[in-house]
């Protein structure tokens, strides 16, 4: 997955790295050089008291670390493009891919799961990527090209380096071995972790209602410490890594100078091929080290690429037609054939053999209890899940058969749960509509029984709006919400239980309003209350799915027992009150 990852997304980033390559092994020529140089110095110039070759050799060499420090800056340079140009496609990538998604496939992920793969999951590839270009480039040149230098000074002593390496390899190995595991359920702890903390905060009116701050403080510090603990543990295994190296460093060093101290007396070697076969070892064995701690690296980087891939490869259960659908007439008809809709997984279907048609300037209502499919309805007309079974045209033309940007534009629709944006009441409203003017903003407020209280609010139309509108009621919300539908002006209309939040005087001044505004669309409604939709054209009433009853309010009292129970039901409630 991790390969996958990194082939798709950096195949535009080709002629980067090529270059981060390149510069790399320029750099890196010159780190090798160096200690060959301060070898003939030592031997040649302080030896021998030949201060003019001193000075000329030091000159090259500090022309060859002012080209290494050149190349080295280019090369980190290219490497941070390389990996935050990475990173940047791949949210991106994700973005869209989630945005995409059904409401299907955002539930088996769930927001906290995406949240994380699109951020702390992205980082960890694209650190992987940062320290590639950085580190692990070199570490392959410097052990090839140090082997090799390492052999000119000296091949008797390089017989070291056939023990220090393998050694260091397998101990770094053997702890990189138990640590993959190990960020699995780091990542899985981090999901946790955002779980907990955006229940806590999104539901914090709740958790402080019901005095839950100690038992939400148990639970958060339960995952708090299970992401601790695991952290402690990988954070152990390699703190543990470092010792191993430091311990064959050391050895090597010890077991060059006993050595080399013997050749150096037997003749066989100089005191200046001594230190620079020194340098070459510190080098090749620390370029071990860095290669291995990218080992390090790499598990939890394809952790993290598994399941950014694991998202990018789900495909969405609503797709878009291969020859769509791109104009209709204008008229605003919804019909509904025989449509049944079933959750993946569920024992029975949410709908089942769904039929009924509402024309422009009409108001359908449905109404039904508790589960009977009322909102799952809803969402098929925009495609925020299709129908498994039948079909649903608009304007006499599937809605899978649609260009999804043509049908969108022809739906105004306020959810159950009205969200409203960070920002000021003007971008809410304008959500639907960029260039709809001041005065078309204050219309639907008009209508939607919103406008008094915006104009009381500091900047009216500029006043800041928190995210989720948690700092307007939810009546205000809910208003709001149906402002910003009424501003786009679709030949839809969709009302998902829209006026549950309001007072009746200001429900019925709502509805009084909006019949004018409306005339010439297509008006869907769900509803609770039997006041808000008795005037309606036709009510469509569910049960368990099942449709027991469409027609208008007096012929369902007579024909529905289902619809004839809801209302005596209200009726009795508002008498008892």
């Amino acid at each position: 997955m991790l390969v996958r990852l990194l082939k798709t997304y950096l195949a535009k980033y080709r002629w980067l790295l090529v270059a981060v390559v390149l510069l790399q092994l320029v750099q890196t020529t010159c780190t090798l050089y160096l200690p060959s140089l301060n070898a003939k110095i030592i031997d040649k110039g302080i030896v021998t008291g030949n201060h003019g070759y001193i000075w000329k050799i030091g000159l090259v060499m500090l022309g060859i670390t002012f080209v290494q420090v050149c190349f080295s800056i280019c090369a980190v340079y290219f490497g941070s493009r390389t990996a935050m140009g990475f990173g940047r496609d791949v949210r991106s990538g994700l973005f869209h891919k989630v945005t995409d998604f059904s409401t299907q496939e955002v539930a088996i992920y769930g927001a906290p799961s995406l949240i994380t793969r699109i951020t702390n999951d992205v980082q960890q590839v694209q650190m992987l990527v940062l320290m590639t270009c950085t580190l692990l480039v070199a570490a392959p040149i410097t052990i090839v090209g140090g082997v090799i230098m390492a052999l000119r000074e000296d091949v008797g002593l390089s017989g070291i380096l056939l023990v220090s390496v393998p050694a260091l390899t397998i101990g770094v190995g053997l702890v990189i071995g138990r640590m993959i595991p190990l960020f699995r359920v780091m990542q899985e702890r981090i999901d946790g972790i955002n779980r907990v903390l955006r229940e806590q905060i999104t539901g914090i009116r709740v958790v402080r209602a019901f005095v839950r701050e100690p038992d939400e403080t148990k639970r958060f510090e339960s995952v708090n410490q299970d992401l601790t603990d695991t952290s402690l543990l990988a954070g152990r295994l390699m703190a543990f890594m470092f010792p191993i190296v430091t311990v064959i460093l050391n050895a090597s060093n010890v077991a060059a100078l006993w050595i080399g101290a013997n050749r150096i007396n037997s003749g066989q070697m100089t005191i200046g091929s001594l230190i620079a076969f020194l340098s070459y070892l510190a080098q090749i064995l620390m370029s071990v080290m860095m290669a291995s701690f990218m080992a390090v690296m790499v598990p939890r980087a394809a952790v993290c690429a598994e399941r950014i891939q694991e998202v990018l490869d789900t495909e969405s259960s609503v797709v878009s037609a291969a020859n769509p659908v791109r104009s209709v007439n204008i008229a605003g008809s919804l019909e509904f054939r025989n449509v049944g809709f079933h959750y993946p997984g569920a024992e029975a279907p949410v709908l089942n053999n769904i039929s009924f048609t509402s024309l422009a300037g009409q108001m359908t209502a449905i109404i039904g209890s508790t589960g009977s499919g009322k909102t799952s309805l809803i969402n098929l007309v925009p495609r925020l899940a299709d129908a498994t079974s039948g079909a649903i045209l608009v304007d006499g033309v599937d809605v899978r058969e649609l260009d999804p940007d043509l049908l969108w534009e022809r739906i105004g629709i306020v959810p159950q749960k009205p969200y409203l944006f960070s920002g000021s009441v003007a971008s809410n409203l304008r959500y639907g509509k960029p260039d709809a003017t001041d005065a078309e903003l204050w219309e639907a407020l008009e209508v939607a029984q919103a406008r008094d209280f915006v104009a009381s609010m500091p900047g009216g139309l500029d006043a800041r709006i928190a995210q989720g509108g948690t700092n307007v009621s939810g009546g205000q919300r809910q208003r709001l919400a149906i402002a910003r539908a009424l501003v786009r002006k679709p030949e839809i209309y969709l009302f998902d239980d829209s006026f549950s939040a309001l007072d009746l005087s200001t429900d019925a001044r709502l509805r009084a309003a909006l019949a004018p505004h409306t005339a010439e669309s297509t008006v869907i409604i769900v509803a609770q209350r039997v006041s808000t939709i008795r005037h309606a054209d036709q009510i469509l009433v569910l049960e368990d799915g099942q449709t027991v009853g469409l027609g208008t309010h007096d012929a369902l009292l007579e024909s529905c027992p289902t619809y004839a129970e809801i209302v005596a039901s209200q009726v009795q409630a508002e008498v008892a009150a």
